[in-house]
């Protein structure tokens, strides 16, 4: 992973001058919330946070949700899921799909005019009911004992994250229902044997969203990018107390 980690990039850094849209994706807007520095060091200063290990495991368990869903998508047909859930939806059928999925080169885009910032986001899938209404949705992976749910403080950005994806949707002239669902799989570890497998419980968690945030949320992000003092640390964040320890620790001679 690190022979991909530039902690000097030159791209992909925001220029205050520039006449050409910046683009921001769903997740950059997170990074802004949860520290306000560590976005400013990234996106004005191409000084990015150390990457994680990918979640591979995870990633598979997308891919096969996804081609499981498309199959009732081509079909127009609900998923046994859904049915199970009584959800009245149908995955939505779209030219523009897979365009929306693919986070890194496109995803759902929305240019807000006034800061000239272009909102990206790559979306798992959408449903649609019978009043046309676009059901915005998440898959989620993990193992854990007991069941999944969305009470934990730092699923906050599960929730900030369906909120953008309905907001963009909105942006984008879509009639969107204010409640999404995460498809949450939960590995089953409770067996006798591996076997080769790894089974999982599937739920699908209700969120009712309200993204009335975001438009501050943007025009916050402009004035940081647009100022030349970086900002002080948001919060606890352990990145930053981590750059200020090592910071001491030089200043002391250590």
């Amino acid at each position: 992973m690190s022979k991909y980690y530039n902690p000097n990039r030159t791209t992909n850094i925001f220029e205050p001058g520039s006449k050409l849209p910046f683009r921001i994706s769903r997740s950059k807007i997170d990074l802004f919330l949860e520290c306000s520095r560590c976005f400013y060091l990234d996106r004005r200063l191409g000084i990015a946070r150390p990457p994680g290990y990918p979640f591979s495991l995870n990633n598979a368990v997308d891919l096969l949700l996804k081609k499981e869903f498309d199959i009732h998508r081509a079909e127009n047909t609900a998923h046994p899921l859904m049915k199970e859930y009584g959800i009245d939806a149908v995955p939505f059928q779209h030219e523009k799909m897979n365009e929306w999925r693919d986070a890194l080169r496109a995803g759902i885009t929305y240019l807000h005019e006034p800061t000239n910032l272009l909102i990206t986001g790559g979306i798992d899938d959408v449903w649609v009911d019978p009043q046309e209404e676009l059901i915005i949705v998440d898959y989620k992976a993990t193992s854990k004992t007991g069941e999944v749910n969305l009470d934990a403080e730092w699923q906050i950005s599960y929730k900030r994250q369906m909120e953008v994806y309905q907001w963009l949707f909105a942006k984008n002239g879509f009639k969107v229902s204010d409640t999404g669902y995460f498809v949450y799989c939960n590995g089953d570890t409770d067996k006798e044997a591996f076997d080769a497998k790894l089974e999982f419980d599937i739920k699908i968690l209700p969120y009712k969203g309200n993204y009335d945030w975001v438009e501050k949320t943007i025009s916050d992000i402009h004035k940081c990018l647009m100022s030349n003092i970086i900002p002080k640390r948001t919060g606890d964040c352990d990145y930053c107390r981590y750059r200020e320890a090592i910071k001491q620790r030089f200043d002391l001679g250590a």
